[in-house]
């Protein structure tokens, strides 16, 4: 079990996976506060006052969580809950009256809805159960705009609703296990409409959670003797992952989205793009074909925006090269056969695509375990298309295993005597053949 602190640089990791989680979606392509997309952009970890979803104006007002975790009696427990707390920036003349920008010679402003960062610790404290009140407070500030010759033009006001609401964690003993839930709730009062409904949800709301002397079992990969009790567990519009490098055992991230065990940002990420799961190339170069105004107006809406605009314009040809992509190779290990999945288990949910590895898996063809880096003979079937009984007779080495969603097992293969076959190998351009087709020529490497 882990005894003492975690150490900053493995924080340093989590948090910044959690602050990717934060701002997922704050601003979307192309940036500027008058496209219709921008209109709508809030998606992820919305929690809306009570009552709001019922209603039809809003995010339900809760996630939730269950885990495991592996603790000694001194362990204790720290929850840092996050969340976006909407500023709404309003725009008036001189005459105070709100209109929708302000313009002196270059320089544009505009309203816009702002977001500022929550963070509401809790603990550390012992695994039992407890309750910790969220009191944010409101406020309102202005900011004088003046026109390039120093008269007054109007200002800029900037508004924030208080909000309320609860962490309450309930610890239950499972076996060897204790069994923690965390649940946040947004407790305000019911809204008037969407708007007011907005003004005070939180937003991109998640969990970092810090144990100590104790560990966090994975949900998505646990240990045999734990899988019951952690096929158990619920969650409500979160997937709590394993957080920090590989082999860190002692963080946990409670997220409104997608992830996997020790989640991490690519070296190669200059830095937030916030345009919903978008590929940072893709996105890069749409930044840099946006006419110049485009980007005035981009800048003119959120300084995060003016601040990667910027950016994409100051990369150089060397930065763009690292987004193109990048090979990693797999994890040393022995190859292990496909697990059976359950068929209960949708495609889609994470602990069924987390248990295949295509990289590392083997599938026994014929006695045989055939994985990456076997080498197999082709024998297309009757049911092949023309293009592969092209290379019906030819020796092939595999570069992964996969599984379909319908639970079809495929190989990629590179044709060995293809004059362009490292090249194949390269850019990942592979033949795909079913188990059934292809003759074991020998176990796959060590």
């Amino acid at each position: 079990m882990t005894g003492g602190p975690v150490p900053g640089s493995v924080r340093d990791q989590a948090r910044a996976v959690a602050d990717a989680v934060l701002y997922e979606g704050y601003l979307l392509y192309p940036y500027h506060a008058n496209t219709r997309k921008n209109q709508s952009r809030w998606q992820f970890g919305v929690l809306g006052p009570e009552g709001a979803a019922a209603a039809g104006v809003g995010e339900d007002s809760e996630l939730g969580a269950q885990f495991l975790v592996e603790a000694a009696p001194t362990a204790t427990l720290r929850l840092t809950v996050r969340f976006l707390q909407l500023q709404r920036r309003a725009v008036e003349d001189a005459a105070g009256r709100t209109v929708p920008e302000l313009r002196a010679g270059a320089r544009v402003w505009t309203g816009w809805d702002e977001a500022v960062e929550q963070e509401i610790d809790s603990g550390p404290m012992p695994l039992s159960d407890n309750t910790f009140r969220i009191d944010v407070d409101g406020g309102v500030e202005t900011e004088d705009i003046a026109a390039d010759d120093g008269a007054p033009l109007g200002r800029l006001v900037r508004t924030r609703r208080p909000q309320t609401g609860s962490v309450v964690t309930v610890v239950e003993s499972v076996g060897r296990y204790q069994r923690i839930s965390v649940t946040v709730r947004n407790l305000g009062f019911p809204a008037a409409d969407k708007d007011d409904a907005l003004t005070r949800s939180f937003l991109g709301a998640h969990v970092l959670a810090e144990l100590r002397d104790g560990v966090f079992l994975s949900l998505l990969d646990p240990p045999a003797e734990a899988a019951a009790a952690a096929a158990a567990c619920t969650r409500h519009r979160c997937f709590p992952v394993l957080a920090g490098p590989a082999g860190t055992d002692d963080l946990l991230l409670i997220s409104p989205i997608i992830l996997y065990d020790h989640p991490r940002i690519a070296e190669q990420s200059e830095g937030p793009l916030f345009d919903s799961t978008e590929i940072d190339e893709i996105l890069t170069l749409r930044v840099l074909t946006l006419t110049d105004d485009e980007k005035d107006q981009a800048r003119a809406t959120d300084p995060r925006a003016a601040e990667l605009i910027d950016r994409c314009e100051a990369m150089t040809p060397e930065q763009m090269r690292g987004l193109h992509g990048l090979l990693r190779d797999a994890e040393p290990g022995p190859a292990r056969v496909v697990p059976a999945l359950d068929p209960e288990t949708p495609w889609w949910d994470p602990l069924a695509d987390n248990a295949v590895n295509p990289d590392s898996d083997a599938v026994v063809i014929s006695g045989t375990p055939v994985a990456r880096g076997s080498r197999v003979r082709l024998r297309p079937a009757r049911r092949a298309d023309a293009q592969d009984l092209f290379y019906a007779g030819r020796t092939a080495r595999v570069a992964s295993v996969h599984q379909d969603v319908d639970g079809h097992l495929h190989l990629a293969v590179v044709v060995e005597d293809d004059p362009a076959a490292e090249l194949h190998e390269w850019y990942g351009r592979y033949l795909y053949f079913a188990p059934d087709e292809v003759e074991p020529l020998g176990a796959p490497p060590d």
